[in-house]
């Protein structure tokens, strides 16, 4: 699926959509202001779209994709994604001027993709090579882009104005798209990296997407609450974010990957 599309689809509808009213009441004021969500009513919306499409198809798939597939064949999908997106986190790491992240990344992309055979296998980081986080919104963070509203977005989930962008514009500078645009490939070469990734990121989150949701009073402002504070973590370069597997779900290319097992989560309500 077209990620550019469905963010583009996404900013047209904010235009044509509401914007919750301010509180009057101070402590009402002081919990809007901190869920930084003016555009709430068009975002629940689309979030209750999503969790149609969810139910419905995607996690689904993802049940199927599990049951079908052995833990060592999704890892291997898993790694051999990962390693595609390789180039765009060793970019970011060279705009954010973490040189040594760069060159990890970069020993990274080469040993994976040689012996780790087109990147199948993760064997860099059984040399000590970590996986390195890095995506467009990231760098923008580091340079002082301020993140905007909270935005939930069609299929791709909550996100903001700065990653939003900065998701675009990774679509049109990963290097992939240049090998397929220049390059006679059919559909399935093209998108199947995205589409089967996708799924195998839907896959590892739905124990913990399951939890949120049986714990959470109200599951929007649980998932909106949660999500900010995972990528506030990962936007300041930590590995490990407060809520393991959530950011699975709705990762850039240089997130890093899941933890083994979801902590209890504790309702957020409004």
């Amino acid at each position: 699926m077209n990620r550019c599309a469905l963010i583009l689809l996404s900013g047209s509808a904010l235009l044509a959509g509401g914007c919750a009213t301010v509180p009057t009441n101070p402590d009402a004021k002081a919990e809007y202001i901190r869920a930084n969500d003016p555009l709430e009513p068009l975002n629940r919306k689309i979030f209750a779209f999503n969790q149609f499409a969810d139910r419905n198809l995607i996690k689904p798939v993802a049940k199927d994709y599990v049951r079908l597939l052995p833990q060592a064949v999704r890892d291997s999908i898993r790694n051999f994604v990962s390693n595609l997106g390789e180039p765009l986190v060793c970019a970011n790491n060279l705009l954010q001027w973490q040189l040594r992240r760069a060159a990890t990344t970069t020993g990274r992309f080469a040993l994976n993709t040689t012996l780790g055979l087109a990147g199948l296998f993760d064997f860099a980081q059984a040399q000590g090579l970590k996986k390195q986080t890095g995506d467009l919104g990231q760098t923008l963070y580091r340079w002082g882009c301020p993140e905007g509203p909270y935005l939930m977005l069609p299929i791709l989930g909550p996100s903001n104005p700065r990653d939003a962008f900065g998701l675009v514009a990774q679509g049109y500078l990963d290097p992939y798209r240049y090998v397929v645009d220049n390059n006679d490939v059919s559909f399935g070469v093209a998108y199947s990296p995205a589409i089967v990734g996708g799924i195998d990121k839907r896959a590892r989150s739905i124990d913990t997407l399951d939890a949120i949701q049986r714990e959470s009073i109200d599951f929007y402002a649980s998932l909106r609450s949660l999500f900010r504070q995972d990528r506030s973590a990962q936007l300041r370069g930590n590995a490990d974010t407060p809520t393991p597997g959530l950011n699975d779900l709705y990762d850039d290319p240089g997130s890093p990957g899941p933890a083994p097992a979801p902590p209890a989560v504790t309702p957020v309500t409004r």
